[in-house]
């Protein structure tokens, strides 16, 4: 059925040619009072009018629009796509082209946008940087300007600043030490040693390895009650300790005197086991949530507090375990507490 929202180019010609011929042909014929003069004329005019309209739409307009194309892919055209320009390009109505060219628009703006966004997160991450090196150098020139002036002869000061320089330095191996791992993982360059064992028991390991760092701020550990019974994971058990360590490391530093950490451990759905960790301490803010899986991205509360961290542990966290095939949440209430949470495949057999 003819559409005027699908015609070609050709039925665009075909019909145009037909209203010029149609009348003048009738005008013809009655001007020489022959039928048949007015048929040949009909003929006439209609295959000349065609050929003629059919030209100037596909060598003048359709030309532009194949720029338009070419323009859109931006490449130098092969000869298939030549072929393709030439024969198919040409049968689509300037409805789809318009469509085509509105989709083309489309992606460029969310292009132009997801650019826009890596721009800032660029920025941040820049600024981030920046300023977690700044930290520890600007102490280790200051700590070494003042040995330099003379306290180095002081062996009560200098033995001090020493350590204090020294402590400064290991900050800085272990920044770079991170950054080195997090590009590891974001080139997808993890190497998992994947086996089963049970969560619970790596769990406790992290407990005991910092308990001594809990006890100083008077915090309890504990496993949820009816979550004692063994779980058994199928991950890379190491990795899936050092993400575990540095969850809780985070609930030591963020958590209030006197608190607790919990985990609790669930079976799922047959096939995974959720792990959640939560602490009662300071919380986060709800806006901030979205973003605290980003590299060196800390609150001001959290800055405040925290002024030996890299800023990269949650980052890690975050590709250790999208690196298993699984993920990671937050949930958290300001005053109230955290609870991150990740899942795991349940043991294979």
């Amino acid at each position: 059925m003819f559409s005027a929202k699908n015609i070609s180019p050709r039925q665009l010609a075909a019909f145009t040619a037909f209203v010029l011929a149609v009348p003048i042909s009738l005008l013809i014929g009655y001007v020489e009072k022959s039928w048949w003069i007015g048929l040949i004329c009909l003929v006439v005019i209609f295959g000349g009018s065609y050929l003629l309209i059919s030209f100037m739409l596909e060598r003048f307009i359709y030309r532009k629009i194949k720029l338009i194309y070419k323009f859109i892919y931006q490449t130098k055209a092969t000869k298939k796509e030549e072929t393709y320009y030439k024969y198919v390009l040409p049968q689509k109505s300037i409805d789809e082209v318009r469509e085509d060219v509105e989709a083309w628009a489309e992606e460029n703006k969310q292009e132009i946008e997801l650019l826009r966004k890596n721009e800032q997160f660029r920025k941040e991450f820049l600024q981030n940087l920046s300023h977690e090196f700044k930290t520890p150098v600007f102490a280790i020139q200051g700590y070494v300007d003042t040995l330099l002036q003379g306290a180095l002869e002081n062996p009560e000061v200098n033995k001090k600043f020493l350590k204090k320089t020294a402590k400064n330095v290991e900050r800085l191996t272990n920044l770079l030490n991170d950054l080195d791992e997090i590009s590891r993982l974001e080139r997808g360059e993890l190497v998992l040693y994947k086996q089963n064992f049970v969560i619970q028991e790596l769990v406790r390991e992290a407990f005991e390895s910092l308990s001594i760092r809990a006890e100083a701020r008077q915090i309890h550990f504990s496993i949820k009650k009816g979550c004692e019974s063994p779980l058994t994971v199928h991950a890379d058990k190491e990795k899936i300790r050092q993400v575990v360590t540095n969850l809780i490391e985070n609930s030591i530093k963020y958590g209030k005197t006197g608190g607790s950490i919990v985990a609790s451990m669930y079976n799922t759905d047959g096939k995974h086991i959720l792990i959640e960790l939560s602490d009662d301490g300071i919380g986060i803010n709800e806006k901030f949530l979205p973003r605290i899986f980003e590299r060196f991205y800390r609150t001001d509360e959290g800055r405040s507090i925290d002024v030996t961290g890299s800023g990269l542990g949650l980052a890690i966290c975050k590709h250790i375990i999208e690196a298993h095939g699984q993920t990671i949440h937050v949930r958290s209430t300001e005053d109230i507490g955290t609870t991150i949470g990740f899942t795991l495949d349940r043991r294979k057999d």
